[in-house]
């Protein structure tokens, strides 16, 4: 299990070593900044998995959400208002997503949910992410991306305290 009590903002190496320490197996992939989708696709060059694009959302009601899905995944706001029966969805803001998971635009990751020892925000993963062996990520900054198992991508989840609830 990991503790994250005294590990709140994180840096990334601690983070890769604690990918490590629960046995997942991963890549590291160095690159210039990829802060969108678009940059990645143009220069990311050849990394191995299904490649995720990753909303900081927020209702009116103040919950957040972290949704996790293909890149290429259309994202329909309202639909998904009604599959979580929440209020209006928005994009978080910045400040707001430095607050809860630490990181700046462009960097959101899944594994930012290490920040959140007080599980403010719910992972919310599209469940065609179980359909692909390997996936890649940010691990807190958007100048390294890693690939890993999606199972080690859950395991990390399960032990951070964000366990994913899946939609289709």
């Amino acid at each position: 299990m990991v503790e994250t009590s005294d590990l709140s903002r994180i840096s990334h190496r601690l983070l890769v070593q604690l990918l490590q320490q629960l046995q997942i197996d991963l890549k590291v992939y160095y690159h210039p900044p990829l802060p969108t989708v678009a940059a990645a696709k143009e220069h990311r060059g050849i990394i191995e998995g299904l490649h995720l694009k990753n909303l900081f959302l927020r209702d009116n009601k103040e919950k957040m959400w972290l949704l996790v899905a293909p890149e290429d995944q259309k994202i329909d706001l309202k639909e998904l208002e009604k599959k979580l029966g929440c209020g209006r969805l928005s994009f978080g803001s910045a400040e707001r997503l430095q607050k809860y998971l630490a990181v700046m635009p462009g960097s959101v990751s899944p594994l930012a949910v290490i920040n959140d020892p007080e599980c403010h925000v719910q992972a919310i993963f599209d469940g065609q992410l179980l359909d692909h062996p390997v996936v890649t990520c940010h691990p807190l900054q958007n100048d390294i991306t890693l690939s890993l198992p999606i199972e080690g991508l859950l395991k990390f989840m399960e032990a951070a305290h964000h366990p994913p609830r899946f939609l289709k």
